[in-house]
């Protein structure tokens, strides 16, 4: 199974129809994880997907609201001390090591 037929299979599951641009959607969560912090992916798409909904769907509507989150995760001013990514952290590299062990 790819990645269009589990979008198939999961607006059947969700009883959604929905024209989804899935690069926009992809853009959106890349953006908002790399530069916010990885869980910023899907709470971004989940609020983008909330705002679709709350315009109808409008297809220029949501392109203009993609737009506004990307504009935000790319603005954004990560503070010094959040990891790029979690695999980075000391912590976890210990505890991997000891399961390793």
């Amino acid at each position: 199974m790819n990645r269009h037929d589990w979008i198939d299979e999961l607006c059947d599951a969700l009883d959604v129809e929905v024209d989804l641009d899935e690069a926009l959607i992809l853009d959106v969560a890349r953006d908002a994880a790399h530069n916010v912090a990885r869980p910023a992916a899907p709470i971004t798409t989940f609020l983008l997907g909330y705002a679709a909904a709350s315009s109808n769907g409008d297809p220029d509507e949501i392109e203009r609201l993609a737009a506004a989150a990307q504009d935000l995760a790319l603005r954004w001013d990560k503070p010094a001390d959040v990891l790029e990514h979690e695999d980075d952290d000391p912590e976890v590299e210990e505890e991997l090591a000891s399961v390793d062990a």
